[in-house]
């Protein structure tokens, strides 16, 4: 494993559980909006695995679980043999994905390896590669949507909505496709300088509450995170 940052304590990653979070190097698309722009690029990390673990080893009487984000933490090619290292502490695991590498993900779920799974839905079909960042098969996106579905296992998708990307219809499109019963988060966009495009735009309070009440009245299931 690539690990470029360690967060040894979080209330809110993982919803109802106090966890840390392993940050992962290396991911598949590069969103213009992303907040971890440094984790894009594939590399060696600076945080040895072996520190992370012996740190799991000493709280795990203290922790519930892991969050392991990006960076893309299913690009990772030893990524199962960490998770059950972790899981063998009797630890849960949450993980971050954008859903691009279907195989991966599905043998996490068969394995039993993944405990709750959150899952970035970037924009609808016809917009998905402007915001990722990459020309893409839409179809690995379909596959993992389906499959997470129908693992059985805690799960949510979100979108980080930006205002010269996202729009009602957008979003109307993703929670078409996602049906009434998913669980369905919108966090808003807020630029840092650690973002790869910095004339981007995050809506204002009043807009994005106008925007999901208009959301709700077909979706109860969407949310608002962080308002």
């Amino acid at each position: 494993m690539e690990i470029s940052g360690f967060e040894k304590l979080t209330l809110t990653d993982y919803p109802g559980h106090i966890a840390c979070i392993v940050f992962t190097k290396g991911c598949n698309f590069k969103c213009p909006f992303c907040h971890n722009s440094d984790l894009i690029t594939f590399g060696k990390g600076n945080i040895s695995q072996t520190d992370v673990m012996d740190y799991l080893k000493k709280r795990k009487s203290m922790l519930d679980g892991v969050v392991i984000t990006g960076g893309e933490p299913t690009m990772q090619k030893d990524i199962m043999f960490f998770i059950k290292s972790i899981k063998d502490l009797g630890l849960k695991v949450k993980l971050d994905t954008n859903g691009y590498n279907p195989n991966v993900l599905k043998k996490l779920i068969d394995e039993k390896l993944i405990d709750y799974i959150a899952m970035d839905i970037k924009a609808d079909k016809v917009n998905f590669s402007l915001v990722s960042g990459i020309d893409i098969d839409y179809n690995k996106i379909i596959e993992s949507v389906d499959y997470i579905k129908k693992s059985g296992i805690d799960y949510e998708f979100r979108t980080t909505i930006v205002k010269e990307y996202h729009n009602y219809k957008i979003l109307n499109n993703i929670c078409e496709y996602l049906g009434k019963n998913a669980k369905y988060y919108i966090q808003n966009f807020e630029n840092s300088s650690n973002v790869l495009n910095q004339k981007l735009n995050g809506f204002d309070k009043s807009e994005l509450i106008e925007l999901v009440n208009k959301l709700n009245k077909k979706f109860p299931n969407v949310i608002v995170r962080g308002i």
